[in-house]
């Protein structure tokens, strides 16, 4: 005779058929590895919500961070805290005049370094930062775009800010290393187009870090998946992260001394939405092959409210790094959960390259 199951033991096999699932996943990614990869040469970028987390990683750990590439982004904690904001003023604002100057961010700036939540802003003098703007963008408008550069020019020499105003470009990576791209002006998933032969990830990594050796034909390193727990200091679900991400490591960099950019996907980009597309075709890869660079790339995970592994009511259902407040007040500081989480993976980058079995540690 068969058992009856009510509806609250229905629920509970419901839940542990979801924890096994979730265990599984995060069991199946190893641990990030310890590179020994050079401290003195970070440097971030990103599309859509990963450009505005790019702007927040650099503002808040400005003595850290050398620079930024920025692609459909804007200001610093733009949205300061409200969704409604950051849809508005930090998207598609109805006049310029809604969107922060430059003024009104450098004020925003220094109240949080007042307040000790980011770095001494004078770590941002020495940085070099690459922005992007298409004018078939219609979700993050130039006049947003514009604001940042205004804010970078005011304080930055005119040889360390590059700005590409791209006639046509829609809402979108810009890459030549993904043949089913886009077509230039679209602006829809994957959010990866082929403009000619723009070339975003070779164009900001050449800005950032000077002159380059040319790109790989084909990437020869190792793509590794690592659990992202370990750098959260509560389940990544809570933050709306995936439970795991991913770092490119070129075959030179397990002996230590490479240069590490973190490069974030924008919403309904990570994982979850479109497999490792952007992780693998987004073109950096191919650059980092050729020029001993480590390739950071951390996932945000979607979610409408309540999720397995979380108490906590969330809203991010486009799978959109924080740059509004979903995760907490301080999501914009040294404070919040995904850049302290980040950051903890930069440190493990960074820390010394484990020797290999009977090979002595350098």
């Amino acid at each position: 005779m068969k058992r009856r199951i009510g509806v609250s033991g229905w629920l509970q096999h419901v839940a542990l058929g979801m924890v096994c699932l979730l265990s599984a996943t995060a069991v199946s990614a190893q641990a990030l590895p310890a590179l020994g990869v050079d401290a003195a040469t970070v440097t971030v970028s990103g599309v859509s919500s990963g450009a505005y987390m790019a702007v927040q990683l650099q503002v808040a750990h400005s003595s850290l961070v050398r620079g930024a590439g920025v692609i459909a982004g804007g200001p610093y904690d733009c949205a300061e805290g409200s969704m409604w904001r950051a849809l508005g003023d930090c998207m598609a604002p109805t006049t310029p005049d809604r969107v922060p100057g430059a003024n009104a961010t450098a004020a925003r700036i220094a109240a949080w370094a007042r307040a000790g939540r980011i770095d001494d802003p004078v770590g941002l003098a020495d940085d070099r930062v690459w922005v992007l703007s298409g004018t078939a963008d219609r979700t993050v408008e130039r006049a947003v775009v514009d604001s940042l550069v205004a804010f970078y020019r005011a304080r930055l020499p005119d040889e360390a800010v590059r700005y590409v105003r791209h006639e046509g470009a829609g809402h979108a990576m810009i890459s030549i290393a993904d043949p089913a791209a886009n077509a230039c002006e679209t602006s829809a998933p994957p959010f990866i187009n082929r403009c000619g032969e723009l070339d975003a990830a070779g164009e900001l990594l050449a800005h950032l870090y000077g002159s380059l050796a040319p790109r790989a034909a084909r990437p020869g390193g190792e793509l590794i998946a690592f659990a992202q727990r370990e750098f959260t200091t509560v389940a990544p679900i809570e933050l709306s992260m995936a439970a795991q991400g991913y770092v490119y490591v070129p075959q030179v960099c397990r002996e230590g001394g490479c240069r590490i950019h973190v490069a974030l996907h924008g919403c309904r980009q990570g994982e979850g939405v479109i497999g490792r597309r952007f992780v693998e075709r987004a073109g950096y890869n191919e650059w980092a092959d050729a020029n001993r660079i480590v390739v950071l790339y951390p996932q945000v995970a979607a979610r409408s409210g309540l999720a397995w592994g979380s108490w906590r009511w969330v809203y991010n259902p486009k799978g959109c790094w924080d740059w509004w407040g979903y995760s907490g007040p301080t999501y914009a500081t040294r404070d919040g959960g995904q850049v302290r989480a980040i950051r903890a993976m930069i440190d493990r980058l960074t820390a010394p390259a484990a020797a290999e079995p009977g090979r002595a540690a350098r």
